[in-house]
């Protein structure tokens, strides 16, 4: 890899030049994490490569998701063997090789509620296992292992103990959505892609009967700049339909929205070291850990409403507590939920009128000449998604593509790793920070941890915690407004770090402290801190709001009330 970039203010402005000025042979349009992939996979094919997003990266499902790297254990229900093998792999692929910094192995426990359940579910999750053994690489997840309903209890003391028999632990993996779909757009950027996001593309243009190109509206400032692309990758996920209308014509297929909402609870609220998968009439249930917390979710219901901004409604919430206080000994409630967040499965349209039966594999299709459209699929496979793109992309540019390459690309921060992780007391004592600070930023920015640290040199200030949320430091605020691309202040408390679900106040007591930190990088006066600290206020607002709804038109009525970020930073509030 070439020196990671940094996607700052100075990279954003000639990002916008190379936009105007270039002409690509791929524009990747959304910036999730499929559309991160393509880009990637793009560039590393050594194609002139371009991203853009509108919002913010990760900013719609790739930053809501259930946070696992996993097969799928219910898809083996469903006979969908190729899918889950495939799942797997990367989950395997990604722990060991491209991202072990990210994607951590977890273990779970799937209670059993009767015994005949046993021989059942053994049965599964061997198969599970066998599976991922299959051309997996070395050091491959710890096999199954059977549990008494004592032993069980052991590993999970908050079980009831009339709510199980025994237990089959099992391991999958799981990492932070949003930072690791980050992490793809910049080891694109590494290899050379341009990318943007508040970066909006408003039409397509068109010769000769197919699509040459496209207009791009910068969302921060509202300039905009035509750019001429061989071929543009709709990426976009639950708006792969809204981009296949602006191009005009129809698509080769239809994506639906399925609804998952997620609670986070304080980890002392349940008392456990691993993670359960339990059963519900509709779905699955996962309570993860997840650092100090727990994260259970989720849902699966059909959504029609405001695409950018899924709300949860109470019925969601209650829902979610009713069905894990069926096997916890001492009840959650509402007071007990420290955040809740909602995000939007883009789901290829089936047969089925239940999302929860859609499939989750994906598809790749050429609309119209100059367009390739992906769609579908789930997060643990977004590398073969893109990949299965690029090769469709063969058929639009003006020479040869080669084989993908991105099964031996590590992202940023996995290179070196692992020689970091034995020299990490050296680290904590060179900066004066405790092992678990040390440990913290190690799992989030991999080997990048000294350059990140580098910012504190001139202001050992930076190495204190955020007021209100101790689990992270200042520093890390400032590394992603100039290396990160963060631009807004929910960029940075919900996306580059989980602020806002993982503290009671949501991200309000550190907004102010934040917009202060990064105001010199990203050249904020008064005016435009107080702007940003009070629209993050609105939002949260907002969404406690929603969070009180008994349904989903009232949710979303209440939840787009809020302002729209990008778009207040140019003056035009959208309601």
């Amino acid at each position: 890899m070439t020196a990671v970039r940094p996607l700052g203010p100075e990279q954003r402005a000639q990002a916008w030049a190379d936009l105007a000025s270039g002409e690509f042979e791929v524009l990747v349009v959304g910036g999730g994490v499929t559309g991160a992939g393509v880009a990637l996979d793009a560039a590393t094919r050594g194609l002139r490569t371009a991203l853009v997003e509108a919002r913010d990266f990760a900013s719609g499902t790739s930053s809501r998701s259930s946070k696992l790297f996993h097969g799928g254990l219910r898809y083996l229900e469903q006979f969908d063997f190729g899918l889950v093998r495939e799942a797997l792999h990367e989950r395997d692929l990604s722990v060991n090789r491209i991202a072990p910094h990210l994607v951590k192995p977890v273990p779970f426990l799937y209670p059993l509620t009767k015994h005949w359940e046993r021989p059942y579910v053994t049965a599964g999750i061997t198969l599970y296992d066998a599976l991922a053994r299959l051309g997996s690489l070395a050091d491959p997840m710890p096999a199954q292992k059977q549990l008494t309903r004592t032993g069980a209890r052991k590993l999970f003391p908050a079980l009831k103990p009339d709510s199980l028999v025994g237990a089959v632990r099992y391991y999958d993996a799981q990492a932070d959505d949003a930072r690791h779909t980050l992490s793809v757009a910049r080891t694109a950027a590494a290899y050379g892609a341009t990318v943007l996001n508040s970066a909006e593309v408003i039409s397509f243009a068109h010769a000769g009967g197919r699509v040459t190109g496209v207009r791009v509206r910068d969302v921060e400032t509202g300039r905009e700049v035509d750019v001429a692309a061989e071929v543009v990758v709709n990426a976009t996920g639950v708006w792969t339909d809204d981009i296949q209308t602006l191009i005009g014509g129809r698509g080769r297929f239809h994506v639906r929205a399925s609804k998952g909402v997620h609670i986070v609870v304080p980890r002392d609220r349940i008392n456990g070291e691993t993670g359960l998968i339990l059963r519900t009439e509709k779905s699955v249930l996962f309570v993860i850990p997840w650092g100090s917390h727990w994260i259970i979710g989720t849902t699966d219901t059909d959504w029609a409403l405001d695409k950018a901004h899924p709300a949860a409604s109470r019925a969601d919430i209650d829902y979610i507590l009713e069905h894990v206080n069926q096997v916890l000994s001492v009840p959650i409630g509402h007071e007990d939920i420290t955040g809740v967040y909602a995000g939007l499965r883009p789901l290829l349209s089936g047969e089925s009128e239940l999302t929860s039966q859609l499939s989750r594999e994906h598809a790749v299709a050429r609309p119209m000449p100059g367009v390739i459209a992906v769609a579908g699929g789930k997060y643990t496979t977004y590398r073969p998604m893109a990949a299965d793109a690029v090769d469709a992309v063969a058929a639009d540019v003006t020479r040869p593509v080669p084989p993908s390459v991105t099964e031996n690309i590590p992202l940023v921060g996995a290179e070196g790793y692992a020689a970091m992780v034995n020299s990490l007391d050296g680290l904590a004592e060179r900066w004066g920070i405790p092992h678990f600070r040390a440990e913290h930023l190690l799992n989030r920015f991999g080997s990048l941890t000294p350059e990140v640290l580098e910012l504190a040199k001139d202001d050992p200030t930076l190495l204190g915690p955020i007021p209100g949320a101790e689990e992270y430091l200042m520093v890390e605020m400032v590394w992603s407004a100039a290396h990160e691309a963060a631009l807004h202040l929910d960029d940075l408390l919900a996306r580059r770090t989980r602020i806002s679900i993982e503290t009671a106040h949501r991200g309000v007591e550190s907004a102010e402290p934040v917009a202060r930190a990064v105001a010199g990088v990203l050249g904020w006066d008064e005016e435009r801190i107080a702007n940003e600290v009070e629209s993050y206020r609105a939002r949260v607002q907002a969404e406690r709001a929603s969070q009180e709804a008994p349904d989903d038109q009232e949710a979303d009525a209440a939840r787009v009330a809020a302002p729209n970020t990008r778009a207040v930073a140019v003056g035009r509030a959208l309601h």
